[in-house]
């Protein structure tokens, strides 16, 4: 099975100590989000985990103790943006912090493995289409030869979301501005050996180059493994989604980077009330079980259904497929 680690959360930034305790004892436990008596155990153990996939804005606590993921595989979601603190509050700095750090885990462990995300993308009379792009062709400079790919998506204003978002000017861009400023950015990122792919688009951006992209992506994961995987799309995501299976095992409401744009964070009083109960020592994230829990191991099995030669893996490279 793939990990996902996670949607719903930022487990780098803030959770790693939980994480390679969970790592330690081989098994996490995953509330159901619609009925949270409801657990599964899940099995952290290379026999059955394929890949994790960690989605983060700043690895930064991770990278000293990269060798206690031994011998399961892994890549990162690395999001890095240009927005300030009036949008993304307790991120560190982009220059003096994020961007040396994703140059460093990109040297530890290649750029194969570290996806930049330039998501989401909003305007407003301050993040202008202008700003963006000087911002994003600062970072794509920085991370010549440590990123292969950049992920974009354009903001989606949710019920969970418009409240944050009210107040700090920021808009769901109009659809008739982005193919210009799609192509801007493509422009940019090739200029510096990186492709550009789209999060969960409906909008067709091909003639600007940009495809639609899996983060969960089943020819990376097969890539890094040098082998097939038998993986279905995962249903459980939006339709324009092009994730493959995954199970995340992270929390909504816990995250402490406070990004005004987050889906994850929509109830202040569960965030303070999770994140006091946070223990790197419970199955749970930020949580403990209590006595009518019925826990249930998850069903999980390898995905992978054989061994590919160098040869297939050109040939997979050569297709244009998210890689």
């Amino acid at each position: 099975m793939i990990i996902s680690a996670s949607r719903r959360t930022d487990i780098p930034f803030f959770f790693s100590d939980w994480f390679y305790r969970r790592l330690q004892d081989g098994y996490v436990c995953v509330r159901n989000p619609m009925n949270r008596h409801q657990v599964s155990r899940v099995a952290l153990t290379p026999d059955v985990v394929d890949c994790i996939v960690f989605w983060t804005k700043n690895p930064r606590p991770m990278i000293g103790r990269l060798d206690e993921l031994g011998a399961i595989p892994y890549y990162f979601q690395f999001t890095l943006t240009g927005y300030g603190r009036d949008v993304e509050p307790n991120v560190p700095s982009k220059t003096r912090s994020l961007i040396p750090t994703f140059q460093t885990l990109s040297d530890i462990v290649g750029p194969q493995r570290v996806v930049w995300r330039y998501d989401p993308i909003a305007f407003s009379d301050v993040y202008t289409p202008t700003y963006h792009l000087r911002a994003f062709r600062s970072i794509a400079a920085e991370l010549e030869g440590c990123a292969d790919r950049c992920v974009i998506s354009f903001v989606d204003i949710y019920r969970k979301n418009k409240r944050r978002l009210e107040g700090s000017g920021l808009a769901e861009p109009d659809p008739g501005e982005l193919l210009e400023f799609s192509r801007e950015l493509v422009d940019i990122a090739r200029e510096h050996g990186i492709s550009v792919g789209s999060c969960s688009e409906k909008i067709d951006l091909s003639a600007a180059g940009i495809e639609h992209n899996a983060c969960v992506s089943r020819e990376r994961i097969e890539r890094i493994l040098g082998a097939g995987l038998k993986v279905s799309k995962d249903k459980t995501q939006r339709d324009e989604c092009g994730c493959v299976q995954s199970i995340d095992i992270g929390c909504y409401n816990t995250c402490g980077a406070g990004c005004l744009y987050c889906y994850a964070n929509f109830s202040p009083e569960s965030i303070l009330h999770n994140r006091e109960r946070y223990d790197v020592d419970s199955p749970l994230l930020c949580d403990s079980l209590e006595d009518d829990d019925v826990v249930r191991d998850r069903a999980m099995k390898s995905l992978v259904v054989e061994q590919k030669s160098l040869f297939d893996l050109s040939d997979v490279a050569g297709t244009g497929a998210d890689l």
